[in-house]
C-alpha cells in the first residue's frame, strides 16, 4: 500500500497545484467575465506572444541576455494568457466547443515556434545533439496533446503524467533564463526526456483504463 502511495505522489502533487493555479486564474478573471472579452481573443492573443517571444529569442545572438530573457517574459505572458482563456470561458459561461477547439490547437502553434527557434540557436551554434533533442522535444510535445485527445474521444481519463504543457512552460523559461550561462540545451534535454515520459505513461494508463472498462462489463 505504501508502494502505491510514493507511486501516486508526483501525479497527487501535480493535481493539487494544477488545481490551485485554476483557482487563483478564476479569481482574477472575476473582472473580465463581465466584458466583452472573449475567450479566442485571449487565445490570440497568447500565441501571438508566444510567436513574439520566440522571435525575440532568435535574435540572442544581437545580445544573449536581453534577448533570451525578453523572449522568455513574452513567452510567459503568452502562456499565461491561454490559461486565462480556460477561466474567463468558465467565468463567464462562454465556453463553446470551437473554443475549445481553438484554444487546445493554439497551444501547439506557440510552443512550436519556441522550440523551433531554439533549434535555430542550437543548428547555429553547431550544437547537433541539443537540435536533435529539440526535435525531439517538438515530437513529444504533439504527442502529449494527442494522446490526451485520444483518450478523452475514449471516455477516459488523459491528463496523465508528469511533462503536461504547465510543466514545458516551466522547463522552457527557466532554460532561456538560464541560457546565458549555457543553460538552455540542458533545459531541453529534460523537456524531451519529461515529455515522451509523458507519452508513455498515457499510453500505459489508456490500456489499464480500456482493461478495467472491459473486465466491469463482463
Amino acid at each position: 500500500m505504501a508502494r502505491v502511495s510514493r507511486a501516486d505522489a508526483p501525479q497527487r502533487i501535480k493535481q493539487a497545484y494544477t488545481e490551485e493555479a485554476r483557482r487563483l486564474a478564476s479569481r482574477s478573471i472575476t473582472g473580465l467575465a463581465q466584458t466583452r472579452l472573449t475567450p479566442t481573443a485571449l487565445t490570440v492573443s497568447g500565441v501571438l506572444l508566444c510567436i513574439a517571444g520566440s522571435v525575440v529569442v532568435h535574435f540572442q545572438y544581437r545580445g544573449h541576455l536581453l534577448y533570451y530573457w525578453l523572449g522568455a517574459a513574452v513567452f510567459v505572458v503568452g502562456s499565461v494568457l491561454d490559461i486565462l482563456d480556460g477561466a474567463l470561458a468558465r467565468a463567464g459561461g462562454k465556453a463553446t466547443p470551437f473554443g475549445a477547439f481553438i484554444d487546445s490547437t493554439t497551444d501547439r502553434i506557440g510552443e512550436a515556434f519556441m522550440l523551433g527557434s531554439i533549434g535555430l540557436i542550437f543548428a547555429r551554434e553547431g550544437n547537433e545533439t541539443a537540435l536533435a533533442f529539440a526535435f525531439a522535444a517538438v515530437a513529444a510535445s504533439f504527442l502529449v496533446s494527442y494522446t490526451r485527445a485520444r483518450a478523452e474521444a475514449l471516455g477516459l481519463r488523459g491528463d496523465i503524467g508528469i511533462g503536461s504543457r504547465a510543466e514545458r512552460v516551466i522547463v522552457i523559461s527557466a532554460g532561456l533564463v538560464i541560457a546565458p550561462w549555457g543553460g538552455l540545451q540542458w533545459a531541453i534535454y529534460l523537456l524531451a526526456a519529461t515529455a515522451w515520459v509523458t507519452v508513455a505513461q498515457r499510453i500505459w494508463s489508456v490500456r489499464v483504463q480500456l482493461a478495467q472498462r472491459d473486465a466491469t462489463a463482463r
